[in-house]
């Protein structure tokens, strides 16, 4: 059994988690925006928060783990420009996430509650999602940039 391939794969494993269920989640998050279906939207962003507790947020914490253990096995050096390069843009991608995170409770939350009294969303639920839309795209495009230098190690 080599250790390095196991780690490896797993790291492979949890970035295709990490970029695959942001985009999936994403995308039915911005599509349900589209309906007046109150239901339909809290069906989205329920499961969109509980997709991030169950896959990304896992993830998230497996990556460096895994990634720190890889550059140490792997023979690269700490400092090489792609691994700081990485570092950055995994560390302002995570700083995008964490908000998103607490907005799509907020989402879900201020839905939950229109849902009950009967009430339309109230205008701080479009503004926190316009947030929302905005703070994804450094996430998205950190993370297939990511991919990118992960794929091929850039000197």
């Amino acid at each position: 059994m080599d250790w390095y391939f196991i780690v490896r794969t797993l790291h492979i494993i949890s970035s295709t988690i990490l970029f695959g269920t942001g985009l999936g989640i994403a995308f039915f998050m911005l599509v349900s925006h589209f309906t007046d279906n109150l239901q339909a939207k809290f069906f989205a962003a329920r499961n969109t928060v509980l997709a991030d507790y169950l896959f990304t947020a896992p993830a998230v914490f497996i990556q460096p783990l895994t990634g720190f253990w890889l550059i140490s096995q792997g023979g690269h050096g700490w400092t090489d420009l792609w691994l700081v390069a990485t570092y950055i843009i995994y560390t302002v991608a995570g700083a995008c996430w964490l908000p998103v995170v607490w907005i799509q409770i907020q989402l879900k939350n201020m839905l939950a509650q229109s849902i009950q009294t009967s009430e339309p969303l109230p205008a701080r639920y479009h503004t926190l999602f316009r947030t929302w839309f905005i703070l994804g795209w450094p996430a998205f495009i950190g993370l297939v940039i990511v991919f990118f230098l992960m794929v091929f190690k850039p000197v």
